[in-house]
């Protein structure tokens, strides 16, 4: 028969695995000495992108790390520490935690995972400076657009080009 406190330690390691495994991206945040009300504010903040924020003991989340085969993120586990996972937009949530991180001398961004990679904390930089998948996917949506307007614009113009010839042929000759 197992004890309590094993078997509660066996639900929190299963529901980290569980939501890195829900997620393409988790972060991990280090947090001394930060206030109940700013992490509320984090907190609402990334609720509204859809992540979510867990706090647990260390070696909760280290083993959980460690039974999905990611040790390289475990070591980076000091102090106390959030993750943030989920959310569809990995470059927004990273937004909020690096703008997050600026405002505040007692946060650091320790890494995180995207779709299985780890990644360091100037990876987590370079991913907040992207733009967002709405913007990105205009981007992309211009580019594919692009060709088919300037084809239609070179049609136009070869059309507006044979009217004007025809109208001055025509005025010419004594038409309107």
């Amino acid at each position: 028969m197992k004890k309590v406190g094993q078997s509660y330690r066996e639900n929190l390691v299963n529901q980290v695995k569980k939501g890195v495994a829900e997620s393409d991206n988790m972060f991990l945040l280090s947090y001394s000495r930060v206030s109940g009300l700013q992490m509320n504010d984090l907190r609402k903040d990334l609720k509204k992108k859809g992540a979510r924020v867990c706090v647990t003991k260390n070696s909760v989340v280290r083993l959980a790390l460690k039974e999905i085969q990611q040790e390289g993120l475990s070591e980076k586990i000091s102090g106390q520490t959030a993750l943030i996972w989920g959310g569809t937009d990995s470059a927004e949530v990273s937004k909020i935690l690096i703008n997050f991180v600026k405002d505040s001398e007692h946060l650091i961004v320790q890494g995180g995972l995207l779709q299985g990679r780890v990644l360091q904390r100037d990876d987590v930089k370079k991913l907040s400076e992207l733009p967002s998948r709405e913007v990105l996917l205009a981007m992309l949506l211009g580019v594919i657009q692009s060709p088919l307007t300037r084809l239609a614009g070179a049609l136009n113009a070869k059309t507006r080009e044979l009217l004007s010839i025809l109208k001055q042929l025509s005025e010419k000759k004594g038409g309107n």
